[in-house]
């Protein structure tokens, strides 16, 4: 999930050098499920890291392993800037609230589109942390929207799945433009 804009060069010529790492729409491996992580090893902690210098240097607020070729159960998110990034490996959805919110959201996958997409206001989901330790993330607000949208990163779905139809249509209008 995307997150503020840049004005210093610098730190755009590192965000675009970021965004080449990560899978855009139309790459297949976005619409294949991922797969449950087995092994908590140095390995997976080096991948964690990885995806959380990408996620930072593209200015994004969330980042799943799908979107860098990695068809894993693994997602990494930071929702204020003086937070540390948080990784959830193998993470599941306990629980959703009834009350839900649209709100506008972009993707690190989806260039710099951005639709509107409804979520449910507070989550409680279940996972494991880099260690393999069991947690509970109980999240509201823009954390539970973050933390939707890179679950369904994990599921092989897209904001523009989530959208309306006349939003899905007009963002693949503007992407095509774009090429």
């Amino acid at each position: 999930m995307s997150s503020r804009a840049l004005a210093d060069p610098e730190l755009e010529q590192r965000r675009l050098a970021a965004l080449r790492a990560v899978r855009q729409l139309g790459d297949p491996v976005l619409r294949i499920p991922a797969s449950e992580v087995t092994v908590f090893d140095d390995a997976l902690r080096e991948e964690i890291a990885r995806m959380e210098l990408i996620m930072d240097e593209a200015n994004g607020a969330g980042l799943a392993a799908p979107q860098l070729g990695a068809l894993r159960r693994v997602l990494v998110y930071r929702v204020r800037d003086e937070d540390r990034p948080r990784a959830l490996v193998n993470p599941t959805l306990a629980w959703a609230s009834d009350e839900t919110e649209v709100d506008a959201e972009g993707c690190l996958s989806i260039g710099e589109i951005v639709v509107d997409v409804p979520r449910a206001v507070a989550v409680r989901v279940e996972a494991w942390d880099a260690e393999g330790e069991a947690l509970t993330v109980e999240a509201e607000g823009f954390e539970a929207r973050v933390i939707q949208h890179e679950l369904d990163h994990l599921d092989g779905i897209l904001i523009i799945d989530r959208t309306t139809k006349e939003q899905r249509r007009q963002a693949l209008r503007e992407l095509r433009s774009q090429a």
